[in-house]
């Protein structure tokens, strides 16, 4: 296991700063995620982090040794991909013992070690299959296996779930994450998915355009988001334009006391859908659409100055396009983001 950290890494392609300063640490035994739109510059975080690019600026370290210019079979890191890259050509056993042979582990150890591995992630019978004739789950599970059985200083997993279906990334999300808790090997988690962040990892790094926007807990990132983007981003948010009084908050079209909401003047506030209050309130909105989702009904909604919202409901609640509704806010839910 390693402490990880980037110190004013910065990568160009061309003119483009894919990275951009990005000052990231990662802690001794850490899951950490880097979530962010297509482009934002997750995937060559992840690269450099693994030595296949060097940074054109900054320090990268483990354990506070500078390994910038360190080639990546040199670091010991182990790489799941979203492809997997398993050998064809070997037997899910060989695949997983290739790296320690490389690593010149002898036989029997790197047979037992990768035995063990195959063992934990329940995939023991595969050990003399073909890779070709497993299926997405089960190849995921011997890309993990390959990666941990080098017993890596850092373990970099890039969207490992893609091409999955729903139901099985809901079941390798709990055991990848009891996994990862269980061995505590550092880890960095790059993903699009969310979900599959907010559950895995201990801290998110949130990235937009090549630069970090917050990096914390999943509960810091959704409860308190830094900017527009990231409140944006993470979950669903409604951004409304508001004044702040000592006693309430105005929104033009509506007020409600908060007399304890830190700070006074105009403000942009975060609304998560589901601190709404239907039935009761000052504020009036007309329905525009609603979305059964099973769990829960979305409904999308007009306000007195025309901007759109989005509000959760209970499924049990009777709410239809071209409703009426009333709505409150606890001034507790509300939080002050920058644009």
């Amino acid at each position: 296991m390693s402490e990880i950290s980037l110190e004013h890494v910065t990568k160009r392609f061309d003119s483009t700063a894919a990275v951009d300063d990005l000052s990231l640490s990662i802690e001794d035994g850490e899951v950490m995620g880097i979530v962010g739109p297509s482009g934002c510059g997750k995937t060559t975080t992840l690269r450099l982090t693994a030595g296949f690019e060097t940074p054109d600026e900054g320090v990268i370290a483990y354990d506070g040794d500078d390994v910038t210019h360190v080639p990546p079979e040199n670091r010991n890191v182990g790489l799941v991909f979203q492809s997997y890259a398993l050998f064809d050509t070997m037997s899910v056993l060989k695949n997983v013992t290739f790296g320690p042979r490389m690593h010149g582990v002898g036989k029997a150890e790197r047979r037992e070690r990768a035995r063990q591995l195959l063992d934990l992630l329940d995939i023991s019978e595969l050990a003399d299959r073909d890779p070709t004739t497993l299926s997405g789950g089960q190849q995921q599970r011997v890309g993990l296996a390959r990666a941990l059985a080098i017993k890596p200083r850092l373990l970099l997993l890039d969207e490992p779930m893609t091409g999955l279906d729903a139901k099985l990334k809901q079941n390798l999300r709990k055991e990848l994450g009891d996994l990862l808790d269980d061995l505590g090997v550092t880890t960095l988690y790059v993903t699009h998915d969310q979900e599959q962040a907010m559950s895995m990892c201990d801290r998110i790094a949130v990235m937009n355009d090549g630069v970090l926007e917050q990096v914390g807990t999943p509960t810091d990132i959704y409860e308190s988001p830094a900017n527009a983007f990231v409140a944006n981003f993470i979950g669903t948010s409604n951004l409304l334009k508001a004044t702040v009084t000592p006693a309430a908050i105005d929104f033009g079209f509506a007020e409600i006391d908060a007399p304890e909401f830190p700070g006074t003047g105009p403000a942009t506030l975060a609304v998560r859908p589901d601190d709404f209050r239907l039935g009761a309130g000052p504020i009036e909105a007309h329905v525009e659409n609603v979305f059964y989702l099973g769990e829960r009904v979305q409904a999308i909604a007009t306000l007195a100055d025309g901007s759109e919202i989005t509000v959760e409901a209970s499924r049990h609640e009777d709410v239809a396009p071209g409703d009426r509704i009333t709505l409150d806010i606890d001034a507790e839910h509300l939080h002050r983001v920058s644009r």
